[in-house]
């Protein structure tokens, strides 16, 4: 598969606590050299990296991160706080208790608040795979559909496990038409990239594509001296 197709579905991420500014430019400079699909960060960032990147690349942000326990209420400020900052997506974190609870309704209704918000700017839904059943993976599929989102998406990275090939073909089979499918967490190769997007997934939440890419051409840039120095 052409790399470039690769780097177009990546979400180039930084959402460590530890993050700073610098490294969160270094991010933006990256993606934008690299071609990523956007750059995914805190919302406490969102306003100078738009500021910094302007029209040169899309600023992606979380809302109920990572536990998704926050009120409905809250979710929505936050979703109105990041797009006035600048943010273009918006990846929330599902009630995964309510879930459990099977209050699918207020689930619906929470995905169709937040959307409404979102207007034109695509949400992405993250259900947390590595927590849930099979049944409830495939009802999630049928509420992110009916409640008009743009994307389920697998993992926040935050929990004990990240995006399956198994779910990524789950989800292919359940979601709606319209929806789209992003893996997120634990891809850390070329290979495990280009195995998601033959799956069905248009998006890969992911920091370690572009390290990856960096530390292939420092070594053929190691290469390359070494050579001439012969």
């Amino acid at each position: 598969m052409d790399r470039n197709k690769i780097l177009h579905a990546v979400d180039h991420t930084l959402l460590s606590q530890q993050a700073t500014w610098q490294e969160i430019r270094q991010l933006c400079d990256d993606a934008i050299k690299y071609g990523t699909a956007s750059v995914c960060i805190a919302p406490s960032y969102v306003e100078h990296a738009k500021e910094y990147v302007g029209d040169k690349m899309v600023v992606c942000t979380v809302i109920g991160f990572p536990n998704g326990y926050h009120t409905t209420a809250v979710k929505v400020f936050e979703t109105e706080d990041a797009l006035e900052n600048g943010a273009d997506e918006i990846d929330m974190v599902i009630n995964i208790g309510d879930l459990k609870s099977k209050r699918y309704d207020k689930i619906l209704e929470e995905i169709r608040s937040i959307k409404a918000v979102c207007g034109d700017h695509i949400l992405k839904v993250i259900i947390e795979t590595c927590l849930l059943t099979e049944e409830e993976k495939i009802k999630m599929c049928r509420l992110v559909t009916e409640a008009g989102a743009d994307f389920i998406k697998t993992s926040t990275g935050f929990s004990k496990g990240g995006a399956t090939l198994q779910d990524i073909a789950l989800f292919k089979k359940f979601v709606g038409e319209k929806v789209k499918i992003k893996a997120a967490g634990g891809i850390s190769s070329l290979e495990d990239a280009e195995k998601f997007i033959e799956l069905g997934a248009d998006r890969l939440g992911t920091s370690r594509i572009i390290k990856i890419l960096k530390a292939e051409e420092e070594a053929d840039g190691h290469k390359d001296i070494n050579s001439g120095s012969d």
